[in-house]
């Protein structure tokens, strides 16, 4: 795939609106990029190593243009924003590591972002947050998604926040991983006595809604979007409905939030980083779109439900998930 340099893309995209997405390759980032493409839009990938861009993007699908820019390089960003009509940062962090600190990533280099989309007359920027992120909180991760969220309102004052609830698919690391647990675990131990209360989301779900947000025509933006599932549960209630959906059983024990803090503190350590203690703060607190903000109905999505990828993953029991 060809990769070229910002604002060098040929005569195809110069009649369609370009958006510029960064994070791109990720989880959420993806499916942001192939909605849009589905859409007509012009497609710019900013990511760190370009050249992976052509891995994630299958051979038999329309491939995005890719740049070379990190949010941590304001040159970098800017080049990756000159032409845009539109920008997504769907960039994420959840461990920490060097110079990547969630400050960093969430606060300092989505500012940066939205400083350079202002200043490039990009018209629309979407910011993807979260559900629960407070500049109040003591939590580091939960604290920088909030400060992020204030530093690119400051910065761009139309910007569109999106904050999804926790986001499952079938290579998420939230829905796969309790599968393959509920499935092999004689007994599940949960987080607290499992009544923290969860509204999952299906990315793709959220990528066509970022779509929509960037495709409207008709004046209505909103400043910020909370994306829900159609089902709001327990954490003990989400174990069992999975367990049910795989003709199953779960038993489930209370586990006190202070060993699953010991326990990951552990963990962080580990190769791939099973669990954080910033993902053990968000599981102390409801994750649940709240009813005064639009979600997915404003903008015409039907969610999908959880147990409709249960499914599908547990299809075959034989092969990995």
């Amino acid at each position: 795939m060809m990769i070229p340099a910002a604002g060098s893309e040929g005569s195809a995209f110069q009649h369609q609106r370009l958006v510029t997405v960064f994070g791109g390759t990720g989880f959420l980032g993806r499916r942001i990029v192939r909605h849009l493409l589905r859409r007509g839009f012009g497609v710019r990938v900013a990511a760190r190593h370009p050249e992976r861009v052509q891995a994630v993007f299958r051979s038999n699908e329309p491939a995005p243009l890719a740049v070379a820019a990190d949010v941590h390089d304001k040159w970098a960003v800017a080049a990756a924003l000159a032409g845009a009509f539109g920008a997504v940062n769907a960039v994420s962090l959840y461990v920490e590591h060097g110079r990547e600190s969630f400050d960093a990533v969430h606060v300092e280099g989505a500012a940066r972002l939205a400083r350079h989309a202002r200043e490039a007359g990009v018209e629309r920027l979407v910011h993807v947050s979260g559900i629960g992120a407070d500049p109040g909180s003591t939590a580091p991760y939960i604290r920088a998604r909030g400060r992020g969220e204030l530093a690119v309102t400051e910065a761009f004052g139309a910007a569109t926040l999106i904050r999804p609830a926790v986001m499952f698919g079938p290579d998420d690391a939230f829905l796969t991983r309790l599968v393959k647990l509920v499935r092999t675990l004689p007994v599940y131990p949960m987080f607290g006595r499992g009544q923290t209360r969860l509204q999952p989301v299906y990315v793709t779900d959220v990528a066509e809604a970022i779509a929509r947000v960037l495709d409207r025509s008709d004046g209505a933006d909103r400043p910020c979007y909370e994306l829900g599932g159609p089902r709001v549960y327990t954490y003990q209630e989400l174990l069992q409905s999975i367990a049910s959906e795989m003709g199953t059983r779960v038993r489930t024990v209370p586990m006190p939030f202070a060993v699953w803090m010991a326990l990951a503190g552990i963990a962080e350590f580990l190769p791939g980083t099973p669990l954080t203690r910033n993902q053990i703060a968000l599981m102390k607190h409801d994750n649940v779109a709240s009813a005064d903000l639009p979600g997915l109905p404003e903008l015409s999505v039907t969610p999908t439900a959880v147990e409709v990828i249960v499914a599908t993953l547990d299809m075959a029991r034989n092969q990995p998930i």
